[in-house]
């Protein structure tokens, strides 16, 4: 901004006075934040722990190497079991999502005061609880098994899929739909061919990507008893079986890397 001297030039300067300030006062502000977070730390850490935490590690990896090659043949029924939980997890989410979805979205929720309140918070509250809390809190409540996976994957996946999903829908081109509506076309009409052409490859893209992040996910749902390769996990690191540990994290890495691939590919394809 222009800035008058004593003299009547014109200099020219970054930011005002009162901007400086408030930028100094905010890098203050972080710098004092720090430091309370640095002593807050320092207070519950145990420091020879973290002195000896190389040696414990080299130890633990000495322990897990080589891999126990021969539990891999136990290891690929779980295996099955934690895509079927992806997988149905992510189905029941699109089925229960997707309603909710245009319930939220603004150009065709039926009730902007009540409806679209209601399937807003249900988003939120989906989105706000992990998926390894909803299946600790499914198997206290329907008891331990491959059900409360499924039932933890789909909850937590109607926030991101109905999310998205309500964004896209909320992007359309409204011309579209007016074209249609001029022929008085019924509303069932109008979404069939004005508003679900245009976000079916939304839809798609949004369903493999969820579904390749609860891939992720359901691999450690068995920690709390919901089923698949995590109950194996939680078996070995009981027995401290670290060599079975390693061949675990290999299978899940394996598993994650043809998902991701698989996700892509579709993706590719669809878009």
């Amino acid at each position: 901004m222009p800035v008058t001297t004593h003299n009547g030039q014109l200099l020219w300067q970054r930011r005002t006075p009162l901007t400086q300030w408030a930028i100094w006062f905010g890098w203050l502000a972080l710098a004092v934040l720090f430091v309370l977070s640095w002593q807050i730390m320092n207070k519950n850490t145990i420091w020879l722990f973290v002195e000896d935490a190389p040696r414990q590690a080299a130890d633990l990896l000495s322990r897990a190497w080589p891999p126990r090659w021969s539990y891999l043949e136990r290891l690929w029924g779980p295996l099955w079991d934690t895509i079927n939980i992806a997988t149905l997890g992510t189905g029941l989410g699109i089925v229960l999502a997707t309603p909710v979805a245009f319930l939220a979205a603004r150009n065709t929720t039926p009730s902007a005061a009540l409806l679209r309140p209601l399937a807003l918070l249900i988003i939120v509250a989906s989105r706000s609880i992990n998926s390894l809390i909803w299946a600790l809190l499914l198997v206290a409540i329907i008891g331990p098994g491959l059900l409360a996976g499924i039932i933890a994957i789909a909850l937590r996946s109607i926030g991101f899929i109905g999310k998205l999903l309500y964004e896209a829908i909320e992007e359309i081109d409204e011309t579209q739909v007016e074209a249609v509506r001029a022929t008085g076309a019924s509303g069932r009409q109008i979404m069939d061919y004005a508003v679900w052409p245009q976000i079916a490859p939304a839809f798609a893209g949004i369903s493999v990507f969820r579904w390749d992040i609860n891939i992720r996910e359901s691999t450690i749902l068995g920690l709390v008893g919901a089923g698949g390769i995590g109950l194996q996990l939680q078996s070995s690191l009981a027995r401290l079986a670290w060599a079975e540990v390693t061949v675990i994290f290999i299978v899940i890495l394996a598993t994650v890397a043809v998902s991701e691939w698989v996700s892509a590919k579709v993706r590719a394809a669809i878009i």
